[in-house]
């Protein structure tokens, strides 16, 4: 009999692999990293956890709903959905249910100083959340089956001084193949992901129009993506993909267009529009300007 335990009022922190596996009753012949089956639990912990460990969900079949933050999402079959270190997850299974999930599991402490720990930043999906989670041919599915088995049989047990490196490469590959099949899925969902890049534009007027900088200083990728209601490097992500650019960059790019615009058509200072466009000091806007355009802004104001 599966028990369902918790309680949705307090965080649990899931720091280790160990405890991960103690809280939902499972087997941890490795405490650095697992791969384990969640129909296997003895228990359904519906606590709202915080993550000290990076977790792979691949869901075999629609099954429960799992939360970040405010946003809900009732994750599909073919989908897997990727937690990184500080992540707050909740997770609510139907009572009586057991989730049909493999989930990879592993400690930050097995890919420190190693190159898989030093190029970790690559991986951004860690940092998505569930509603921007990957979803899968069956095809690609297979291939994460393939590697997660393959984890799997290694960690089981230490059978060699090779096991470790075995581990890790396996590991990699596995996010590489994510890597590629979120750019199949952004090319799949380009119109939809062009309707973001839209709303980001009409956002950025307005609050490039609406005096916002003045109160609130430069505009950040966070206040946008927050706004579109998608993760950072979610929406960093589409933005770059679609533009060429990383959207601090389409930012600035604008904040240029709209610098120029104030010089040409204003008799303003140059430390009002300095102001206007949320610098805190007009020196630093004097060399943002110069060192994107190759004059200063009263130089460029002279040229015209």
């Amino acid at each position: 009999m599966v028990k369902t335990v918790g309680n949705m009022d307090k965080i649990l922190q899931i720091d280790s692999v160990e405890k991960y596996c103690e809280l939902y009753g499972l087997d941890c012949p490795n405490e650095l990293v697992s791969v384990v089956e969640l129909s296997d639990a003895e228990n359904l912990v519906h606590d709202v956890c915080n993550f000290g460990i990076y977790t792979m969900f691949l869901k075999h079949e629609k099954c429960g709903e799992m939360k970040y933050g405010m946003t809900t999402y009732d994750y599909a079959e073919g989908t897997i959905v990727s937690i990184g270190p500080g992540q707050v997850v909740s997770c609510n299974t139907p009572e009586g249910r057991r989730p049909r999930c493999t989930a990879l599991l592993f400690s930050p402490k097995l890919i420190r100083g190693t190159s898989l720990g030093r190029q970790m930043q690559r991986y951004s999906f860690f940092s998505y959340t569930s509603n921007e989670a990957l979803h899968m041919s069956d095809e690609e599915k297979n291939i994460v089956i393939d590697c997660m088995a393959k984890i799997k049989a290694e960690a089981a047990d230490e059978i060699d001084v090779h096991s470790r490196s075995i581990v890790l490469k396996n590991i990699e590959l596995l996010l590489e193949y994510c890597l590629r099949f979120y750019d199949r899925q952004f090319t799949t969902r380009e119109t939809v992901n062009k309707g973001i890049i839209e709303r980001f534009d009409a956002l950025l007027f307005d609050y490039m129009n609406s005096g916002e900088q003045r109160r609130q200083g430069l505009p950040t990728v966070k206040y946008f993506a927050d706004k579109i209601c998608l993760s950072p490097n979610y929406f960093g992500d589409v933005v770059k993909r679609l533009t060429g650019r990383t959207a601090q960059e389409h930012i600035l790019s604008r904040l240029i267009d709209m610098g120029k615009e104030m010089l040409i058509g204003t008799d303003k200072s140059v430390s009002d529009i300095a102001y206007d466009l949320g610098f805190q000091y007009p020196q630093h806007f004097s060399r943002f300007f110069k060192n994107k355009v190759g004059l200063t802004p009263k130089e460029f104001r002279k040229e015209l």
